[in-house]
């Protein structure tokens, strides 16, 4: 069994092993933050995500690789937004979309998914079944993590789903642990959409009602 997960890491180079497992490890941490609305989720992102460019770079998950460059600028962002506050209240608290920014999140989406074929038939990648798949999955969490840095609850549906599709996708290219780590991150990010939704729920009763 451990042989059927692990053996393709016998013919990978040491420092990448070592960079996916660190890649990992704090790519779980950030999503945990995130799920617990705690400004570390950013820091423990960027860790993730810098060193996921470079091996997805390796692996030619061109898709992923610029999901996680964007990740990488997001989260620069995302920090700067959660910490702005009016007095001792926060500017932008946990909310629901609204209709134009679902529109946006629509546009966000086509373009993204576009840009990445574009890129693949650029550079001829369409070779395989994933090369599909990486440049639905990318739109999907170019999409989810815009939302995210706005603290809207429905960030989550969207890594829920880019995360069920990403377990099987890594998997059949052989990275075992991060595909190990997408799992973790499906369930995680279940949880983070219940407990934004109670806090967003919670938000809009206290709110005033209009006359």
């Amino acid at each position: 069994m451990i042989d059927y997960f692990f053996s393709q890491y016998s013919e990978y180079p040491t420092l990448d092993i070592i960079l996916e497992i660190i890649a990992v490890i704090f790519g779980l941490l950030s999503v945990w933050y995130a799920k617990k609305d705690n400004i570390l989720v950013f820091p423990t992102g960027l860790v993730s995500t810098s060193i996921f460019v470079y091996l997805l770079w390796k692996w030619t998950l061109w898709g992923d690789m610029m999901i996680n460059g964007y990740y990488f600028v997001m989260s620069i962002y995302g920090w700067y937004h959660w910490t702005r506050k009016k007095g001792d209240t926060e500017e932008f608290p946990i909310s629901k979309i609204s209709s134009s920014e679902k529109r946006i999140a629509i546009i966000l989406f086509i373009f993204t998914v576009a840009f990445v074929v574009s890129v693949y038939y650029y550079f001829d990648k369409f070779t395989t079944w994933y090369a599909y798949i990486d440049t639905f999955i990318t739109g999907i969490f170019f999409v989810g993590m815009w939302l995210m840095a706005k603290r809207k609850v429905e960030n989550w549906i969207f890594w829920i789903v880019g995360d069920v599709i990403s377990i099987p996708l890594y998997f059949a290219k052989g990275y075992t642990f991060t595909s190990f780590q997408y799992i973790v991150f499906t369930v995680v990010a279940i949880f983070g959409y219940l407990e934004w939704k109670k806090i967003s729920d919670n938000s809009s009763k206290l709110e005033p009602q209009k006359l």
